[in-house]
């Protein structure tokens, strides 16, 4: 444990934001500089608590009060050490995962929850700095050969695990660069892509293989798959978005959230000077209040938008937790992220009921409605709550269906769930030999956190089934749900 009075002596303290008007010029991370005696502080408010219910919290089974405790004491080297004996990528989920470990949190039951993401994150940062993170290449090849199709958490944990234990693994992407969501999904001001670069160089120096822009089921087949390695794993992510097919929906001005956030990334990569679909000046809305509208919120403050406004079907959620999502699960209570502090409206229990278009087809407005829910908890209009909003660029932000039902998954003949999803067993295979699924391609949409837990585990499954042994590390079964 970390100092045994710390929780009682120490309050929560976590990195300050940058001021809006100074953050909204770039698009770096939002956080200060946090010192590292602050945060040795904090982690020594872990408690010697009997049962870590933040273990349960985290599907990794990150060893939490174990590095908490090595930083408090100052042996930083050591709880890195820790941290990634669990976890491949801290520096992502210490900077997007939106923290079940902390709202498991005993602590957290009649105080506030120990910083766990901010140790995290720092603990990471301050190994690459010192050079704790070097490449770690398997010191005996195997001879097997596997495909990773995908290149988001879930695709790059399994490829490491299973490069680390000699295996040959040529990680397959369609976009132009590495990363997946990682790359084109998240912002800059969320995680800027040094991380990601860092992270994919040493992964090159262990021996993983990275080929972008290739689509596979087109430019490389699923028979071509079957014939050049011993295995495959599925980590291709659930990318079919969620649509709204209200009346108007094909007027110039509505895009779906992943047709205008990959171009503010690619602007950041020096590969244009301006994207194509850009809220410079006009009145945005953005249907969907979770993370991914936060993410168009907060670019389209940065493009410069003379308005923003967020719409949400669901009732404004409560301040705190309610009986109905006692502690330690994740509680859906009213939360403010740095985009929503950046400014902007954000409106709930409404509905878009039509897409308003002038003459010429250019986008000029929605119309929306309040709604309540009726005895069957369905969502109905409430009359006389009919109003139009002003709008040249409308995001759908509502999330995604599953993977996409492509050549691919046709071709290599894999079963889907009753929910879309790529089915496999509990060793993550498919019910096709060899063919194995990781992350949200066999999930649904998901955390980062529960891709990287899968991506190790179907890792365990691919090594098991072309060796026979059990060396690495297994944290989830897939058929775990998530609390968040």
């Amino acid at each position: 444990m970390g100092d045994p009075k710390g929780f009682l002596t120490t309050h929560r303290e976590g990195p300050k934001r940058r001021p809006v008007d100074l953050r909204l010029q770039d698009w770096r991370e939002v956080y200060e500089d946090f010192p590292h005696r602050t945060l040795e502080a904090q982690a020594g408010r872990c408690m010697n608590c009997g049962i870590p219910f933040c273990h349960q919290g985290c599907p990794l089974g990150n060893l939490i009060p174990e590095w908490n405790d090595l930083v408090w004491r100052g042996e930083w080297r050591e709880g890195i050490e820790r941290l990634h004996a669990t976890n491949n990528f801290p520096e992502f989920t210490g900077t997007l995962c939106p923290a079940p470990c902390e709202a498991a949190c005993v602590l957290a039951i009649n105080d506030d929850a120990v910083t766990i993401k901010q140790v995290e994150i720092e603990l990471i940062d301050r190994a690459w700095d010192e050079g704790w993170v070097p490449p770690q290449p398997a010191p005996v090849r195997t001879g097997k050969k596997v495909a990773v199709v995908g290149s988001g958490p879930a695709g790059l944990a399994a490829a490491q695990q299973l490069t680390r234990v000699g295996h040959d693994v040529v990680v397959f992407e369609r976009a132009d660069r590495i990363g997946g969501l990682l790359r084109y999904g998240i912002p800059e001001f969320k995680m800027e892509k040094s991380r990601l670069d860092r992270r994919l160089q040493q992964m090159r120096a262990e021996g993983t293989i990275f080929r972008a822009s290739v689509d596979v089921g087109t430019d490389v087949t699923a028979a071509d798959l079957r014939r050049d390695f011993d295995a495959v794993v599925l980590a291709g992510g659930a990318t079919a978005w969620r649509d709204l097919p209200a009346p108007g929906r094909d007027v110039e001005g509505v895009y779906q959230a992943m047709e205008f956030l990959p171009w503010a990334n690619h602007v950041q990569q020096g590969d244009c000077d301006a994207p194509p679909v850009s809220a410079e000046g006009k009145d945005v809305v953005i249907i969907g209040g979770g993370d991914t509208g936060a993410d168009c919120l907060g670019t389209s403050h940065r493009q410069g938008a003379r308005s923003v406004t967020q719409l949400e079907i669901m009732p404004l959620p409560p301040e705190h937790r309610t009986e109905a999502m006692p502690w330690p699960t994740y509680p859906m209570i009213y939360r403010v992220s740095s985009a929503h502090e950046e400014g902007g409206e954000r409106v709930y229990s409404v509905n878009t009921t039509e897409f308003v278009a002038d003459d010429e087809g250019t986008l000029t407005g929605i119309r929306i409605v309040e709604v309540a829910r009726d005895a069957d908890g369905r969502f109905v209009p409430v009359e006389g709550t009919e109003r139009q909003l002003p709008a040249q660029l409308v995001l759908l932000a509502m999330g995604f269906l599953g993977p996409e039902k492509g050549k691919l998954l046709a071709d290599l003949a894999v079963d889907l769930d009753a929910r879309g999803n790529v089915a496999r067993g509990r060793d993550y295979m498919t019910n096709v030999d060899g063919v194995f699924s990781a992350g949200d391609m066999g999930r649904g949409q998901s955390l980062i956190v529960w891709a990287i837990a899968e991506g190790r585990s179907a890792a365990a499954g691919v090594d098991a089934y072309l060796t026979g042994r059990h060396i690495l590390p297994r944290p989830i079964e897939p058929t775990d749900r998530p609390l968040v």
